[in-house]
């Protein structure tokens, strides 16, 4: 392990924990004393996703991370959440037991929590991830997120203080 300041590459561990999807280890490098932490989760590598026309496909979390990044672009969530989330459904896959997952199962999984995050991102993965085929698809989706709120929640762009203080 390499210490992100000085790049030696020796550390010595001062602490270790079991998180939920691994182990967190606390680290101090013998060259410059510098402290930092690593992760480390399990290998998904014998994780296979079934993609729609029955092709096997390795899971790969970038991808999935990338595609939630391209959704949540612009949105006012705390740091973090999208690794979080994609934590989350690593480790309920992993509770199954199975190796090999529907792309469509994780899609579900996806949208499910967006839609309790954030609705904008919401829509933006469905838009993707649904391939509407035209517009009213689409205005359907954002017409039950209307007309059912509480389906879905929204982030605020602003806090209640930072409104009230903007208006005066």
């Amino acid at each position: 392990m390499r210490c992100p300041q000085c790049s030696y590459s020796d550390s010595k561990v001062t602490d270790s924990r079991s998180v939920e999807m691994g182990i967190r280890r606390r680290r101090e490098c013998l060259e410059c004393g510098a402290r930092f932490t690593t992760y480390e989760r399990v290998d998904n590598s014998t994780m296979s996703i079934v993609k729609k026309d029955q092709r096997r496909e390795a899971f790969d979390r970038e991808k999935l991370l990338n595609g939630l990044r391209r959704a949540c672009q612009k949105r006012p969530l705390p740091t973090g959440t999208v690794e979080k989330l994609i934590d989350d459904i690593e480790y309920e896959i992993q509770r199954t037991g199975r190796t090999e997952v529907p792309s469509s199962k994780i899609g579900e999984m996806v949208m499910e929590r967006l839609l309790t995050l954030d609705q904008i991102a919401y829509v933006r993965f469905a838009s993707v991830y649904r391939s509407f085929a035209d517009i009213s698809s689409l205005k359907k989706v954002v017409d039950d997120l209307v007309e059912e709120p509480e389906k879905g929640s929204q982030l605020p762009l602003m806090s209640g203080d930072e409104l009230n203080n903007n208006g005066e």
